[in-house]
């Protein structure tokens, strides 16, 4: 089997969570100088190759091997696009940061991935305050050619790709789902946008559902993926939080707007920037940090 989709197969199978997927991938770097293009791997060999958990291992091993998957593979390799971590057009940055995902499904343009781009992130239940400050800053930056990533939720999400679009910029939308499903179901004429004309990804397989452990693993994409992160309005330990904390362990900048001091959808920005986050104040706090440093 090619390794590509052996990697695919993997991130089908049942049991083996994002942790593990990753640890294969590390155990091949060290294992081969240079990766071979066709491996012969069982379920067995892969689950001793990364101490796969008595409590995970024969549904692991039932999965890797059962028809479902099997056809699943079939179906995926035939109908979805996506790209490996063993492929050059992988994302630099992502492959090095926190637990990079070994397959990525998207609809789209791919090439996007290789431009500068600033993730947005910020409440779901957001305020006026939010709206009016993307309409403020987004058009500069989609203007100096920067992509804007976000996660295609309620909230900032969803303004941060509707402000980008309706300016001429383009989008990425990192979701928690299979690239076929749609949630908030109300977002799903943004997604199929995003879809057709900007980028959508996910390491989800199509069919998956909007599990709840799917989005913090989607927030590591995200902060991976940016090489800047702007986090509007989040209240105190938020998701967003999250987010921010990912992309300051890949050394990555993470600017905020301030808001008041009353406002517990501030709170969070409020503190990012008393930690040492720099403040947003116009559109040029944010280019600067991709031109100018």
């Amino acid at each position: 089997m090619k390794l590509r989709t052996l990697l695919l197969k993997l991130k089908l199978t049942s049991g083996f969570g994002i942790k593990s997927e990753y640890a294969f991938y590390k155990f091949l770097r060290n294992k081969y100088k240079v990766l071979p293009i066709e491996i012969n791997f069982s379920a067995l060999d892969i689950a001793k190759c990364v101490s796969l958990s008595n409590r995970y291992y024969d549904k692991f091993c039932k999965s890797f091997n059962s028809k479902e998957v099997n056809d699943s593979l079939n179906y995926h390799l035939e109908h979805v696009k996506f790209i490996s971590i063993l492929d050059e057009n992988y994302p630099i940055g992502l492959k090095e940061s926190y637990l990079p995902p070994i397959i990525i499904f998207y609809f789209g343009n791919i090439s996007l991935i290789e431009n500068k781009m600033l993730g947005v992130v910020g409440s779901r239940k957001n305020t006026d305050y939010a709206f009016k400050s993307l309409n403020m800053l987004i058009p500069e930056v989609v203007q100096s050619d920067i992509v804007v990533v976000s996660g295609l939720a309620a909230g900032v999400d969803k303004l941060s790709h509707q402000c980008t679009i309706a300016n001429g910029g383009k989008a990425v939308a990192v979701i928690g789902t299979g690239l076929d499903i749609y949630y908030p179901r109300e977002n799903e004429q943004l997604q199929r946008n995003i879809a057709i004309n900007h980028l959508l990804i996910s390491e989800y397989p199509v069919g998956s559902k909007p599990l709840r452990f799917h989005f913090p693993e989607r927030n590591r994409i995200i902060a991976g993926l940016i090489d800047t992160l702007l986090v509007i309005e989040a209240k105190n330990k938020s998701g967003s939080l999250i987010t921010a904390n990912l992309a300051l362990q890949n050394n990555r900048n993470v600017l905020a707007i301030p808001g008041r001091i009353d406002s517990l959808h501030s709170v969070g920005c409020n503190e990012l920037i008393l930690a040492g986050a720099k403040p947003v104040l116009s559109a040029k706090d944010i280019i600067e940090e991709f031109y100018y440093k």
